[in-house]
């Protein structure tokens, strides 16, 4: 059985959930829920990091117990999970006991391993990235994110990360697919070629962490503790139970490409360092800027998810965030692309073909699927493009083409509406001929089923709206497994309802 084991990074509790959560959780969430449909055993996790000194420091501002604190925003962004429609099989917390285990064990492994050492560390640390920079990275007192920097000396546990600098490029070599997009995967190659340096893996001047074990003056980097989420979550130190071995292997980590050196260079290096597989592939998405800006509380462009979904509704901000950047590249959001992307794509292409065509059939086949009679090259033109799309949308869900899958179900709306428009149904009933009303009712079957098609395959990225459209057109069997079937005629059909009305730009 096809397995799938989609993640998104775990997030970091020290501000309120933002588009960019948004965005990996949905991106996370439509493969999930597509694997699902195509039959897989799926298990889709997310979560949130909650040690490291940004959060002590967070907390201690407040007047707030760490652990108080963090309790308080894991439940923000559990609601934020399901608010936007996902269905996560896991929600993971680092500050639950399974993971204190399992990312003591693993740092038992590298012990092990003979790739952890006592030293001290002397350098430059980013407490807003939890990231440590070289003296070449620091650009006028600052990280090349723009965070602040603070030198800092204390003693330090360090993983011999340079020792693994042959084996992370003959990996990546060997698994070139391992990074995407290419471009991503071409500055994680070029970053190692550049050398790697061990890297400090614990802290002393707090508490607030996973402790080292055998030694309670240091707590675990917050990244050496973070990342060990992800095999947490399939019952590590365990590794040899069905669960880690079914769904490991197909391990998929989706994250913002701000934090694609974390995972594709410190974490395959200490999965190697402990026998255990490197992930099988890492996606690195870009950023959304507000109207051509990057958002900053300052400039006051930053755009918050729940009002978008007050003001356009989920699905159609699902689908937005899907189909308007290519998955991968940066992207803008402003509200006329996404006004314009809704009432294109959703209210005029889609939403049109569904009401004109159900509409007629409640006018002219007494609210019934017809029975179909001889197909027209025409005919089977339209069924092969919907039938076509099943392994199409295969290869893109295999490459994480989001953005493509929307493209290739939209153009299929577009062939629809075509098709509709040449055939002219409504003329055929006119004529009070037997054989044109059949003709009719073979277009009105071709268009049910190719909606039926699009509904579908759809409901990965717009779940509630597509759900209402599948029960306009009578049909309770949902996956993919079930378009092998033809549609059933017959089957008498509920009154039709819009599905996307039109944004008024006046109104949004």
């Amino acid at each position: 059985m096809t397995t799938r084991y989609i993640t998104t990074p775990i997030y970091y509790l020290n501000a309120a959930p933002h588009l960019g959560h948004v965005y990996t959780t949905v991106a996370g969430d439509v493969l999930a829920r597509f694997w699902r449909l195509h039959g897989a055993k799926v298990k889709f996790l997310t979560g949130t990091d909650e040690h490291g000194q940004k959060i002590a420091q967070a907390a201690e501002a407040l007047g707030k117990d760490p652990k108080v604190h963090v309790d308080e925003m894991a439940e923000v962004f559990r609601r934020m999970t399901k608010d936007i429609g996902a269905t996560p099989d896991v929600f993971i917390r680092t500050t639950e006991e399974r993971h204190y285990k399992a990312a003591s064990a693993l740092w038992g492994r590298l012990i092990e391993s003979g790739d952890i050492y006592l030293g001290s560390y002397s350098g430059w640390y980013a407490v807003r990235d939890e990231a440590y920079y070289d003296e070449s990275e620091i650009v006028d007192g600052k990280a090349p994110t723009g965070a602040p920097v603070e030198f800092m000396e204390e003693p330090s546990y360090f993983f011999r990360l340079s020792k693994w600098e042959n084996a992370l490029l003959k990996y990546y070599e060997d698994f070139p697919q391992a990074i995407a997009p290419l471009s991503r995967h071409n500055e994680v190659i070029s970053f190692i070629k550049g050398g790697l340096k061990d890297l400090s893996i614990s802290r002393t001047n707090f508490t607030w962490g996973v402790p080292v074990p055998g030694d309670k003056d240091h707590v675990m980097y917050v990244w050496m503790d973070a990342l060990t989420n992800y095999i947490t979550a399939l019952g590590y130190p365990d590794s040899d139970t069905e669960n880690f071995k079914d769904f490991w292997p197909e391990s998929i980590h989706l994250m913002g490409k701000d934090i694609l050196r974390f995972h594709a260079i410190y974490w395959p290096a200490f999965l190697m360092a402990a026998k255990l597989q490197p992930p099988k592939r890492i996606f690195a998405h870009g950023w959304w800027t507000a109207n051509g800006q990057k958002m900053s509380k300052s400039l006051g462009n930053v755009v918050d998810p729940f009002k978008l979904i007050e003001t356009y509704g989920l699905d159609q901000l699902r689908y937005f965030l899907m189909r308007e950047v290519p998955f991968g590249q940066d992207g803008d959001f402003s509200n006329a692309a996404m006004i314009s992307r809704i009432n294109s794509n959703l209210a005029n292409d889609l939403g049109n073909l569904v009401q004109r065509v159900l509409s007629f059939v409640a006018k002219n086949a007494g609210a019934r699927i017809p029975t179909p009679g001889d197909f027209t090259d025409e005919d089977r033109e339209m069924l092969a493009a919907s039938a076509q799309l099943h392994d199409i949308l295969i290869e893109d869900m295999n490459q994480q083409l989001l953005h493509k899958y929307c493209e290739h179900i939209g153009d299929v709306v577009v062939k629809a509406n075509r098709y509709i428009d040449q055939q002219r149904p409504w003329s055929l009933k006119k004529t009070g001929r037997p054989e044109d009303e059949k003709h009719m009712e073979t277009i009105l079957y071709v268009l049910l089923e190719t909606i039926r098609h699009v509904g579908i395959y759809y409901q990965p990225v717009m779940p509630e709206t597509m759900g209402r459209l599948l029960d306009q057109l009578g049909q309770d069997l949902r996956t993919f497994e079930d378009l092998k079937t033809p549609l059933k005629s017959g089957i008498t059909l509920p009154a039709p309802e819009p599905l996307f009305p039109r944004i008024e730009t006046e109104a949004a």
